[in-house]
C-alpha cells in the first residue's frame, strides 16, 4: 500500500545522483540532480515501508539523437576503459512495461534497466539488461545483450543475448499477436532482483539475484573478441539476423582502449515505428492511461570501481 509521507527527492533516496546526468522521456534533460525531480517521469514513490525512485518513460516522446526509443535514464558522468574498470549495481522492480507491440520484433513489450555503453568507436553496447513480459503473462524474462564492437563499418552490428531467468531476447511470437509460452522460472511484475555489474581487469562480472530464483552468475571478456570470424557467430545470431541484414564479424580487441560509461533507469524499447506499439499520436497522458510506457523502481543502487570477484 502507498502512503503519503514527506516529500523527498530521488537523491535523497539513492545518494549517488552527483555521478550521473539525466535524459527523461519527455526530452528533459540534465546534470544536476540534487533534489530534481519531474513528476510522471522521475520520482518517488513510499511502499510498504521503503522509498524507490521511479523511472517513467512513454512509448512515445522525445530521446537522443540515435534512438527511437524514449527513455528515462541516468548517464554516468565519468568515462572508463574496461582494463580500468567500474562496477554499478541496483536492487528494483519492473512495474510496467508496453501492452502493444508486434510479438515477433525482440524487443517488444521490454525495457533496459542497466547498460554499459561505448563513448568512442561505433558508440556500440557490451551490456544491456532487459525486462521483458509478454502480453497475458504473468511472469517476464531477464536477459542481457552483449553487442558486437564490429569489425570495419557498423552495418553488421548484432547482439548476442544470454537468459538470466527466463527467455533469451530470441524468443519471440510465431506472428504479431501470438506469444510463446509463459516462462516457467521468469520474473513478474513488481518481483524485485538485484544485478551486480562488476567489470575489473576488462573482464565484465555479471551477478543477478532475487528471492526464490537461482542466483547466476556470467563472465565476458571485454579486450578480446569471441566473434572473431565467420564460423565463431553462435546459431541464435544467424536465426534472428541473416534474413534481415549483413551479420559482421567482432574486432579481435573487442572493446580495448575504448571509453566507456554506465547507464541505468528506464530505457523503454517499445516504439512506433519498429516495435509497432501504440503511440497515441505521441500524447503522453494517453500513453499512460492506456498502458504504452515503461516504469521501473529502484531502491538501492550503486557505482564505483571495480573489484577483484
Amino acid at each position: 500500500m502507498q502512503t503519503k509521507l514527506a516529500k523527498k527527492y530521488p537523491s535523497e533516496v539513492i545518494p549517488f545522483m552527483e555521478k550521473w546526468k539525466i535524459l527523461l522521456g519527455d526530452g528533459t534533460r540534465t546534470d544536476s540532480l540534487l533534489n530534481f525531480e519531474k513528476e510522471g517521469f522521475f520520482y518517488v514513490e513510499h511502499e510498504d515501508n521503503t522509498n524507490w525512485v521511479v523511472y517513467k518513460t512513454p512509448n512515445s516522446g522525445i530521446t537522443s539523437p540515435n534512438s527511437s526509443n524514449t527513455r528515462t535514464e541516468l548517464g554516468q558522468k565519468k568515462r572508463w576503459i574496461p582494463k580500468t574498470g567500474g562496477k554499478l549495481t541496483g536492487t528494483l522492480k519492473v512495474q510496467h512495461v508496453s501492452t502493444s507491440g508486434d510479438a515477433t520484433v525482440s524487443s517488444s513489450y521490454s525495457v533496459v534497466v542497466g547498460q554499459i555503453h561505448s563513448d568512442e568507436g561505433h558508440e556500440n553496447e557490451p551490456l544491456k539488461i532487459f525486462y521483458k513480459k509478454f502480453p497475458g503473462h504473468k511472469k517476464g524474462s531477464v536477459f542481457w545483450n552483449y553487442e558486437i564492437n564490429t569489425k570495419g563499418s557498423n552495418d553488421g552490428r548484432w547482439d548476442y543475448s544470454t537468459a538470466v531467468w527466463g527467455y533469451d531476447f530470441s524468443v519471440v511470437g510465431s506472428s504479431p499477436n501470438s506469444y510463446p509460452d509463459e516462462p516457467e522460472d521468469g520474473i513478474a511484475l513488481g518481483e524485485e532482483f538485484s544485478y551486480e555489474v562488476n567489470v575489473f581487469e576488462g573482464v565484465m562480472y555479471l551477478t543477478f539475484i532475487s528471492d526464490g530464483h537461482e542466483t547466476k552468475t556470467f563472465t565476458k571478456n571485454l579486450l578480446k573478441s569471441d566473434f572473431t570470424s565467420k564460423r565463431n557467430i553462435p546459431q541464435q545470431v544467424i536465426d534472428r539476423y541473416s534474413l534481415k541484414r549483413r551479420v559482421g564479424i567482432e574486432l579481435d580487441s573487442a572493446y580495448t582502449g575504448e571509453k566507456q560509461f554506465f547507464k541505468q533507469g528506464a530505457y523503454n524499447q517499445a516504439n512506433g515505428k519498429s516495435t509497432k506499439s501504440e503511440t497515441y499520436g505521441g500524447d503522453i497522458s494517453k500513453q499512460y492511461a492506456n498502458g504504452s510506457y515503461a516504469e521501473v523502481w529502484f531502491k538501492k543502487a550503486t557505482v564505483g570501481e571495480g573489484s577483484k570477484p
